[in-house]
């Protein structure tokens, strides 16, 4: 009798519990901001970047140093929690730039065309998908720098999932030569 009183009781204040909506709008960056995978300061890396927000966990969003990533993200299947919002820079939006494309010009990832294929590499040293608001100003993007214009649901997923070739430029003994400097560095 008692275990079924205790689960009346339970019953009853979930049954009271309100449901709030989750704030999913998009949160500036800051110094603060962290790239989920590499969990650097996103305010060091040029390119466009993204957020994604995750049920149950408000206020709270996963950053990405590259919008490649966050879509890369989007399309896994393993996820944790469901994908309730995606963010990405507007690299049309006033004052954006290459180097500093924003702390506050987000878009949805859903309303946003992307360049895909263009010469520009993201903030991690990959091949980026520059999203825009504006058509027009993706295509006048696309002009300059190759690539097509998409929208998401239209990007491949060899844009996005298939492996970066590694340039001169990152190859791994570059790598170790730029280990070997900074341990002096920090050594001396």
């Amino acid at each position: 009798m008692k275990a079924l009183s205790f689960l009346l009781i339970v019953l009853a204040l979930g049954a009271c519990k309100k449901d709030v909506a989750q704030d999913t709008a998009p949160v500036p960056l800051t110094a603060g901001a962290v790239g989920h995978y590499c969990q650097m300061d996103l305010l060091e890396h040029a390119g466009p970047k993204a957020q994604a927000h995750l049920g149950g966990l408000p206020g709270a969003p996963l950053f990405f140093s590259q919008v490649r990533d966050v879509v890369a993200y989007m399309r896994m299947p393993e996820q944790s929690h469901e994908i309730v919002a995606v963010w990405v820079n507007d690299m049309g939006a006033p004052h954006a730039t290459w180097q500093e494309p924003g702390q506050a010009n987000w878009i949805a990832a859903q309303d946003a065309v992307y360049v895909v294929g263009a010469r520009v590499l993201g903030g991690m040293g990959a091949p980026e998908l520059v999203p825009f608001a504006d058509p027009s100003a993706a295509a006048r993007f696309a002009t300059a720098n190759g690539g097509q214009v998409m929208r998401l649901d239209q990007i491949p997923d060899s844009a996005v999932l298939a492996p970066v070739e590694l340039t001169a430029e990152t190859d791994d003994t570059t790598f170790q030569d730029r280990l070997r400097v900074l341990s002096r560095e920090l050594g001396e």
